[in-house]
């Protein structure tokens, strides 16, 4: 069945934020976007629980720029208003190839997996900009889409061979989507190759992640620390997160 998409998506700001990062207050943004973050494009474009969207492949066509904003965000508890300083990464571009399967775990939902029915609402929702608001990392930062065929912009830069991204959040493992009555949180180490990379198939990366799973309840302090203690940055975020 047709069940794949490729689109371009743009905007002025984006902000992926490291969870590491958010500590004091304030936001420093990934250079590249985090599969949760396309995941969540694509669902904005078009979504319905009786399928899943898979990221295959995304091409970064603009230089990585960041750029530091002073922001006011509320003090909760405490009242009034704080500063902090948010780092963005500005005047962004993307390709973005995904395809979507079905949910296994929502059998109710077995009358819904009708051949091409999804696939053609996705594409015209796609032609009209998405069915609901276009985020990119934060509502913050709105982006926009548009249909592309995977490749076929220019890059505005000239791509390194080869550029390594250190250790990122992935994504969330979701009970809906596993079977399993917990939430895991995905961890991974990207490299950029000819300013594009791709995604490991979604079973892959659940069976060979060495994260261990984050419960629903764990606090942000916890699990960051459970998911870093068998990695050589463990030091470093834990003396990072421990006054959570």
């Amino acid at each position: 069945m047709d069940n794949d998409i490729s689109f371009f998506v743009y905007g002025r700001y984006a902000l992926f934020s490291d969870p590491v990062t958010r500590v004091g207050g304030e936001k420093c943004s990934y250079h590249i976007p985090t599969y949760e973050a396309l995941k969540g494009i694509a669902k904005s474009i078009y979504w319905k629980p009786a399928f899943i969207w898979l990221i295959d492949a995304v091409r970064v066509l603009k230089p990585i720029r960041t750029q530091t904003k002073g922001v006011k965000p509320l003090r909760y508890g405490a009242g009034g208003s704080d500063l902090s300083l948010y780092s963005y990464l500005s005047n962004v571009a993307y390709e973005v190839r995904a395809h979507f399967e079905w949910n296994e775990y929502r059998p109710e939902l077995a009358n819904d997996r009708v051949d091409g029915k999804h696939y053609e609402i996705a594409r015209r929702m796609l032609e009209r900009g998405g069915r609901q608001d276009i985020f990119l990392g934060t509502r913050d930062c709105q982006g926009y889409v548009q249909p592309s065929r995977f490749g076929e912009h220019a890059f505005e830069y000239d791509p390194p061979p080869e550029l390594a991204f250190g250790l990122m959040f992935h994504g969330f493992d979701y009970p809906d989507e596993t079977g399993e009555n917990e939430l895991r949180a995905r961890f991974w180490r990207p490299v950029m190759r000819r300013g594009s990379w791709s995604f490991p198939g979604r079973r892959t990366a659940q069976s060979a992640s060495p994260y261990g799973p984050c419960r629903r309840n764990a606090s942000l302090r916890a699990t960051i620390i459970a998911v870093c203690r068998r990695r050589p940055c463990y030091e470093l975020v834990s003396k990072t997160v421990r006054h959570l």
